[in-house]
């Protein structure tokens, strides 16, 4: 790209955009975003973009349906204003549950924003560990999948933890949590899971020998808590000495907070792809920045450079 870089940022994860820029050695990109009186959505760019290569950093979290609609307009705002490149930086990609129908008369909502994000003028996409890979296929425009496995995995070899074993909380989740064991050199267990509803997990069966070890559930989001407060309890019931945490995605909804405290795990690692509420230490919740590797992926979209490396 011969244009300027630019990156603007929504108001859902402000820290991790100005963060962001710093490792670019950028200033945030100047505009109002807020709300008219009657609650919609306000946007205006007060600064120059023609002829821009533009970077729009938005997590979709709480309230989801705001965040997407700041970064949907702050997309128009830019294509009308003749940027040359938009690329939506979207550390969290929400409604990625909604991926598939589980039942008749159920949307896609996954897919559902991918058009919309596109529709409203994206040029392409740069992520981080979408729930379900596949949604990558939802786009027609380029996808940027960057992993955060790596990163965790660095956090716990530096802890020197003995007789490790990788836990991965669901059947689907076995390649995510077969990576992070190969990073660390430990053992794999898998536990089996059902959902009676949504948002409510039930461990039937775990594969693997746990009695003895130090576990780490590996997971990619962290929604009500559930599912690892659910594996947590099943893996001391069967004789792990000490159980860890870590997931990309720190949602925490509900009383997640509240029941973390009481759950028997030691350490919950999550990234920033999230902002983190104040009161997340007492939970025992520690944060790693994705800060510089969403700062390198953006330098080499800039540069028309491979992102290959990054993935890995």
């Amino acid at each position: 790209m011969d244009g300027r870089l630019q990156v603007f940022a929504g108001n859902s994860n402000r820290g991790l955009a100005e963060e962001i820029v710093a490792h670019l050695n950028l200033n945030l990109g100047r505009a109002l975003v807020g709300r008219f009186k009657n609650d919609e959505t306000r946007i205006r760019l007060e600064e120059n973009v023609r002829g821009s290569d533009v970077f729009v950093v938005q997590s979709l979290t709480t309230p989801v349906d705001h965040h997407l609609m700041e970064l949907l307009i702050m997309i128009d705002a830019l294509r009308r204003s003749s940027a040359t490149r938009i690329t939506a930086v979207v550390p969290y990609y929400g409604y990625a549950k909604q991926e598939k129908k589980t039942a008749g008369r159920e949307p896609i909502t996954a897919k559902l924003v991918a058009n919309l994000i596109a529709t409203a003028g994206a040029n392409r996409l740069l992520t981080m560990d979408l729930h379900a890979p596949a949604i990558e296929g939802f786009f027609d425009i380029p996808v940027d999948h960057l992993q955060a496995g790596p990163l965790l995995a660095d956090y716990f070899r530096e802890k020197a933890l003995h007789n490790v074993v990788a836990v991965s909380p669901d059947a689907g989740g076995v390649g995510r949590a077969n990576k992070f064991r190969e990073r660390i050199g430990a053992h794999l267990a898998i536990i089996a899971k059902q959902r009676p509803e949504p948002d409510v997990s039930e461990v039937i069966e775990m594969v693997g020998d746990v009695e003895g070890k130090t576990a780490i559930i590996v997971d990619d989001m962290i929604s009500t808590g559930g599912t690892l407060i659910e594996a947590a309890k099943a893996l001391k019931n069967r004789g792990a000495e000490r159980v860890f945490a870590c997931a990309t995605h720190g949602i925490f909804a509900g009383m997640a907070f509240d029941e973390m405290v009481m759950s028997p795990l030691e350490e919950i690692v999550i990234t920033n792809t999230i902002t983190l509420p104040v009161d997340a230490q007492a939970a025992r919740i520690s944060s790693i920045s994705v800060g510089p590797l969403f700062a390198e992926a953006i330098m080499r979209i800039h540069k028309d450079l491979s992102l290959s490396t990054l993935f890995t």
